[in-house]
């Protein structure tokens, strides 16, 4: 396509690091295939709907299939995608009205000519990867129409946002504060009793990495939790669970995640959706479990600074939050390990995404100090081991997001863009790799902290509570961060420590949000 034959489509405009070395042009037959997103055939009427689901009040939620039927894609709009992917020799793999998705199939010729890109191979970050840069063009009649276009590019997109406890740090004389099992720190954060999340499915975000069943069987075993949850793996863009047998790597990702929620909510169904860690990979996940008929919470410990994402890519991660609202379903994002920085390296303050999507609840990390004999916290401050490099908690003000309503009564520091100013975290819960959680990867006992560790602690915490509500006769929660921030007293709140440029100080602040969870006195305020 000729630059006189299409227009940019808007926040797709991408750029090579300056660290990657040019290869040559991506071979002209290599197949690719790409994923198309397309706008909501009612956005007004999905605006509507979002907020009489959001905050506090007992909701009716919509069903996936109902949601495709009001605010999916214009079967119009996926028909001129089709017919206009023919016409250029694209292969058209399959379509979803819910997730307004478009599968297409082709060589690097034919997408580059459909869609004005230049696609080379770059050595970058010890590998090879296929890259772009500039925007993505299309037809001039798909303007507001294709809202984005994913898979041209495939270089790693986030980091899992876990630490595992150095050895330094837990050597024979070394101050090691106790470490906890998700079971004791479900316990000391007085999460509500008698319930295991039956009938909830949490979902778990994973781009990489694998679990083996003998580690969780063995886990659950030692923890006394019986029976065991039911976990299965759904793969996504051809991705699968995969182990390495590398517990420094994606497998103790995985395991820490499904280890924490299933041990606080054994009683709920946990499926994993494994992605390839590209930009389409990830927002493929979310999107397909998001418009998953049985996955109720979403959990997510993958992301990376906001400046590493492309505007197409935050609009339509956002978008795949807000739905999920509607649908009854709350997601819970890690807040990031490196920082005020978020690891950037312009050394600039930022947030990580998701976290920061005004959808989602972003989640922070402290140090916890806490007596296991009387579930008593001692100490609870921000998490913040840079010091000796075991990380800090993400946590700032967000460059893209406008702050939203539900921060309205809080004081959220001035954001550095016009356009930002959504505030991170919105919680926090126990993350220093040194009062980390005793899990086990790849045959081995070992402790992990970092935020990836809180966004499931919540997400158990969570299936607890829905479950109460429905016993109760009341909806999930669904978009919960306005009941949230209505009732801060059901915190634990954090004063003391900073994770760079923020420090905590009464209410809420941009290092531990409105603070660690009193599981009882929350499920009290949504009207358990």
């Amino acid at each position: 396509m000729k630059d006189s034959d299409g227009l940019p489509l808007p926040g797709s405009e991408l750029q090579v690091p300056s660290t990657a070395e040019l290869i040559g042009p991506c071979p002209a037959d290599t197949q690719i295939e790409v994923t198309v997103y397309l706008r909501s055939k009612d956005p007004s009427g999905l605006q509507e709907y979002v907020e009489q689901t959001s905050g506090p009040g007992n909701h009716v939620y919509l069903t996936p299939q109902q949601f495709a039927h009001k605010f999916g894609a214009d079967p119009a709009d996926v028909d001129a995608v089709k017919n206009f992917a023919e016409a250029k020799q694209l292969s058209v793999l399959g379509h979803n009205l819910g997730r307004r998705s478009v599968t297409l199939s082709g060589t690097a010729a034919r997408l580059n000519e459909a869609f004005g890109v230049n696609l080379q191979h770059y050595r970058y970050a010890g590998a090879v990867y296929r890259l772009r840069q500039g925007s993505i063009r299309i037809p001039a009649s798909f303007e507001n129409i294709i809202t984005g276009i994913f898979g041209f590019d495939n270089r790693p997109k986030a980091r899992a946002h876990f630490r595992i406890l150095s050895k330094k740090a837990a050597a024979p004389g070394a101050v090691t504060p106790e470490t906890y099992t998700p079971l004791q720190l479900a316990a000391i954060y007085d999460f509500p009793g008698g319930f295991t999340g039956q009938g909830e499915t949490i979902g778990i975000i994973e781009l990489g990495g694998g679990y083996n069943q003998t580690d969780l069987d063995n886990y659950f075993q030692q923890l006394g939790v019986s029976p065991a949850p039911s976990v299965t793996a759904v793969s996504v863009d051809g991705a699968t669970n995969s182990p390495t047998g590398d517990p420094n790597g994606a497998d103790g990702e995985v395991e820490l995640d499904i280890e924490v929620t299933g041990s606080i909510a054994p009683g709920a169904a946990i499926k994993v959706f494994f992605a390839p860690n590209t930009d389409q990979g990830f927002i493929d996940a979310v999107t397909t479990a998001v418009n998953d008929s049985a996955v109720t919470l979403i959990s997510i410990s993958w992301g990376g600074p906001e400046s590493t994402f492309t505007t197409q890519s935050m609009t339509t991660f956002n978008q795949a939050f807000q739905d999920a609202g509607t649908m009854g379903k709350t997601v819970f994002v890690a807040a990031g390990d490196n920082g005020s920085s978020d690891g950037a390296s312009d050394g600039a303050n930022h947030v990580d995404f998701p976290a920061s999507s005004p959808f989602v609840v972003g989640c922070g990390g402290t140090t916890l100090v806490a007596n296991t004999s009387t579930d008593i916290i001692t100490s609870e401050v921000v998490w913040n081991e840079t010091a000796s490099n075991e990380g800090a908690t993400g946590g700032g003000v967000s460059d893209f997001f406008p702050k939203p309503s539900y921060q309205d009564s809080v004081n959220v520091p001035a954001p550095t863009t016009q356009a930002g100013g959504r505030g991170v975290p919105d919680v926090a819960g126990d993350a220093d790799p040194v009062t980390g959680y005793q899990v086990i990867i790849d045959g081995s006992t070992t402790t992990i902290g970092g935020t990836s560790a809180v966004a499931p602690l919540y997400a158990g915490l969570f299936a607890r509570i829905n479950q109460a509500l429905l016993q109760n006769g009341k909806s999930r929660v669904g978009s919960v961060n306005a009941a949230l921030y209505q009732n801060p007293s059901a915190f634990h709140d954090i004063v003391s420590g900073n994770n760079g440029a923020f420090s905590a100080g009464p209410g809420w602040d941009p290092t531990t949000g409105l603070g660690s969870p009193d599981g009882a006195k929350i499920l009290s305020a949504l009207g358990g």
